[in-house]
């Protein structure tokens, strides 16, 4: 048995400001655009959306921004947030590559969505903002936002995918616990779910629709705001307090990531780990790669095109420079619902279209065969979503092992998977039915080959 090594900081050493990439890339991104006119976005566009604080974030070239002594002390909560050396993963693998991952699931709605849920649910308190509208996937950022909200009296509505809503129940009582309250998208509330159920009255639903109707509801509403849990800028600034701390954490461990590995769904949980790494291949040439890792069965960076395109179905948002598959896709119903989306954020984007950073694909098998594997290793369940970069580490480790290299990988484990066993058992369920099949067929060539006596 190899002991357990875990890395952490004191309240006083989290960060105090959150690190802004933006001042750092060689090539800027290109600006949104409105969706009326195709002019770049001005501040003023966005007000009927975002409150003022969030705007000035958005657009900001500031490389570290102030995080409000409010926020900090919400934040320690759950943070700092540890890192672990995964000594059994390393083991089971024979690999020489040294395996740290930072450990986003201890937060209360158990990911890393609360690091920007509670910041924008505080701007939005800040200036007066009563209701909060939004979308969620697999239900970790409708979660984290019902539950931020609930610190400030807020209310909070989310649209949830409608595969997800039904796949993972448990998700839904959670936000209702924290009083959000929950809708299954695509709905009858809005006419953008209207319009969708009478194309598709069985649509399962995607993101990118959720998020056309929770748009529509804050620009038909005064009185209620929309909240975006990751692809915008200002939702990666606030999630870079992940590699901030990890950055210290591997100080205190003596080592520093060749490779820093983030599942992918929009941007903010691979960004939010590997940006603050990131500065020092962009400020001192160093070689860190960064790995995004989406779903194979939504793959907008490794298959989709860099383009301007809509974040939601109905062409609400602002167009955004992205890679995306199409605002009209609609991928399949896999259990990682927070990497079903579109599109990827413009900052990801750019970056990925400079050769900064790295991007690769995984099967839901192959993401849910890692996960086990991780899970007897290291004793924690992963979210499917976690998965994905569980995923590359076992590929990287096994080439690692392969060229004799001692390499060190830090990944991001974003969130635990204990609300996702349904998911769990069909994938049991599919092993054992090859496994099965695999008998059967052997049995039966058996039969063939065998001489009669």
């Amino acid at each position: 048995m190899t002991k357990i090594r875990k890395f952490n900081l004191n309240e006083q050493e989290m960060p105090t400001q959150w690190y802004n990439i933006q001042a750092d890339m060689p090539n800027k991104i290109q600006p949104l655009l409105h969706p009326g006119t195709k002019q770049p976005i001005q501040p003023g566009d966005l007000e009927a959306l975002f409150p003022r604080a969030l705007i000035d974030q958005e657009m900001s070239a500031d490389r570290n921004i102030d995080i409000p002594e409010e926020v900090q002390e919400l934040y320690k909560i759950y943070r700092p947030t540890p890192v672990h050396r995964a000594h059994n993963l390393e083991r089971i693998l024979d690999t020489p590559a040294k395996i740290y991952f930072k450990n986003e699931s201890v937060s209360p709605p158990g990911s890393h969505k609360p690091n920007t849920a509670i910041p924008q649910a505080y701007y939005n308190y800040k200036q007066g903002i009563k209701k909060i509208t939004t979308e969620t996937g697999a239900g970790q950022w409708g979660s984290a936002l019902s539950f931020a909200t609930s610190f400030f009296g807020i209310q909070c509505k989310v649209f949830m995918v409608k595969v997800s809503y039904e796949q993972k129940p448990y998700r839904k009582s959670m936000m209702q616990l924290w009083n959000g309250s929950v809708i299954a998208s695509p709905s009858m509330e809005t006419n953008a779910g209207r319009d969708i159920l009478a194309e598709d009255p069985d649509s399962p639903g995607s993101l990118g629709i959720a998020i056309s109707e929770a748009i529509e509801v804050a620009a038909t509403h005064e009185d209620t705001m929309y909240s975006l849990g990751s692809v915008l800028n200002h939702v990666m600034l606030h999630q870079t307090i992940i590699g901030l701390e990890a950055e210290k954490q591997m100080e205190m461990a003596g080592d520093f990531p060749d490779l820093v590995i983030g599942p992918f769904g929009g941007g903010s949980n691979f960004g939010g780990l590997s940006f603050p790494f990131l500065r020092y291949n962009l400020t001192r040439g160093n070689k860190t790669r960064c790995i995004a890792v989406e779903a194979a069965s939504c793959p907008k960076l490794t298959k989709g095109k860099f383009e301007y395109d809509f974040g939601d179905s109905a062409g609400m948002t602002p167009l955004i420079p992205m890679y995306t598959l199409g605002h009209k896709f609609i991928p399949p119903s896999i259990h990682a619902g927070g990497l079903r989306y579109h599109g990827a954020g413009a900052i990801v984007s750019q970056l990925l279209q400079d050769g900064l950073i790295e991007a690769r694909a995984v099967a839901q098998h192959e993401s849910f065969s890692a996960a086990v594997t991780f899970a007897r290793a290291e004793g924690l369940i992963p979210a499917p979503e976690t998965a994905h970069a569980i995923a590359q580490v076992i590929r990287e480790a096994r080439i690692a092992r392969e060229e004799g290299i001692a390499k060190t990988i830090l990944f991001n484990f974003s969130g635990h998977g204990l609300l996702d066993m349904a998911a769990y058992d069909e994938h049991f369920r599919d092993v054992q039915s090859k496994e099965a099949a695999m008998h059967l067929s052997g049995s039966l060539l058996t039969n063939l080959v065998t001489p009669r006596v």
